[in-house]
């Protein structure tokens, strides 16, 4: 376990005394490309402006519009979308309706292609997948943020509900049923989908059967953090793209590996006995005493 949980506060990290940090952590500011100059993670009045947290040796993505960096999953995106010289461009949190115009969720990008006359050509989704945490962030993020030049040697460790990446629950939970609903309409209707998502979440997913690019409806492109420790910085990178077919993926992320049945009756038989053994004596009715 780290000595504390804090990768990035508000886009450098903790150890990052420069002027820039200085100055985003004073007031509140996302280096990468918010909707608005400040974070609003979490709350906009007092946000939560960790960015990433350490997972053993490397740092974990735990905010989406981390992801933003230079827009290079944007462009990264376009590779796969549209054929080479296209003109596009990127719009953001996209309503996606179904038939019956009930909402379907917010489509985190959407790059559309044009003509010279301005007509929209073509379009495909990115969805950008961070990581949930489990237990409690906010403490060691206020903490730190009470003193940041004298607190970046700060020991979180024993310390309750010391937070951690939640890769199960990310996937389960977020992951999964987003591509499924979302992503389900748009491989209706033929369209190329892609997803950001940071390395060590993706290696905590089933091996996905990869296919050629001129094959595939999703490309899973793969990113980490990787740090240049000239600057104190951490920069996003691009270390792998992963290439599938729509519905071979989501049968394989949303299919459970079975175990053995005789493991599960095994369970049964335990609870049954922890029952039958602390139960009470059954009830004798009235007309049995009588008779007897």
């Amino acid at each position: 376990m780290p000595q504390q949980p804090l990768g990035e506060v508000f886009g450098f990290p903790i150890t990052n005394n420069s002027e820039d940090a200085t100055r985003n952590r004073a007031m509140r500011l996302c280096p990468f490309n918010n909707k608005v100059a400040n974070c609003t993670k979490d709350k906009a009045n007092n946000p939560l402006g960790v960015c990433s947290v350490h997972d053993g040796v490397a740092v974990t993505i735990t905010c989406p519009i981390r992801f933003r960096e230079k827009w290079r999953i944007a462009t990264d995106a376009a590779t796969f979308f549209f054929p080479e010289g296209t003109n596009w461009t990127s719009l953001v949190e996209v309503k996606l309706k179904d038939r019956d115009g009930k909402s379907a969720g917010n489509i985190d990008v959407v790059l559309v292609s044009y003509d010279d006359h301005g007509k929209l050509l073509d379009f495909g989704s990115l969805e950008v997948q961070a990581v949930y945490i489990s237990g409690n962030v906010r403490g060691p993020f206020s903490y730190f943020m009470e003193d940041p030049p004298n607190r970046s040697d700060m020991n979180w460790k024993g310390k309750a509900k010391y937070p951690r990446a939640d890769f199960l629950s990310s996937s389960r939970k977020r992951l999964a049923p987003q591509l499924l609903f979302k992503g389900g309409i748009l491989h209706s209707w033929s369209k190329k989908q892609a997803v950001a998502i940071d390395r060590a979440f993706f290696k905590t997913l089933p091996e996905l059967r990869a296919v050629p690019v001129e094959d595939a409806e999703l490309a899973w492109f793969v990113y980490d953090l990787v740090r240049d420790d000239a600057r104190d910085l951490y920069e996003l990178q691009l270390i792998d793209t992963v290439y599938t077919r729509f519905e071979p993926a989501m049968e394989t992320l949303t299919t459970a590996k079975p175990g053995a049945v005789e493991d599960f009756i095994g369970t049964l038989q335990s609870k049954l006995d922890e029952k039958l053994e602390g139960s009470e004596p059954e009830a004798v009715a009235l007309d049995d005493v009588i008779l007897s």
